[in-house]
């Protein structure tokens, strides 16, 4: 029983080590589109809204 317990303990280190593997290299880049539009669109109003304003 004790053997058992020895080639269990890699065996779950292994399972657990893909479980994060798999997760640590998910793809994030889902949330970023939206972001960069969002940005995109802030640099555009004020952009125009220095355009409007004199020099000084």
């Amino acid at each position: 029983m004790a053997a058992l317990a020895w080639l269990l303990i890699p065996l779950f280190a292994a399972i657990g080590a893909a479980i994060w593997g798999s997760w640590a290299s998910r793809n994030r880049t889902t949330g970023d589109v939206a972001e960069l539009a969002g940005y995109a669109r802030f640099r555009d109003a004020m952009e125009r809204a220095h355009s409007g304003t004199d020099a000084v």
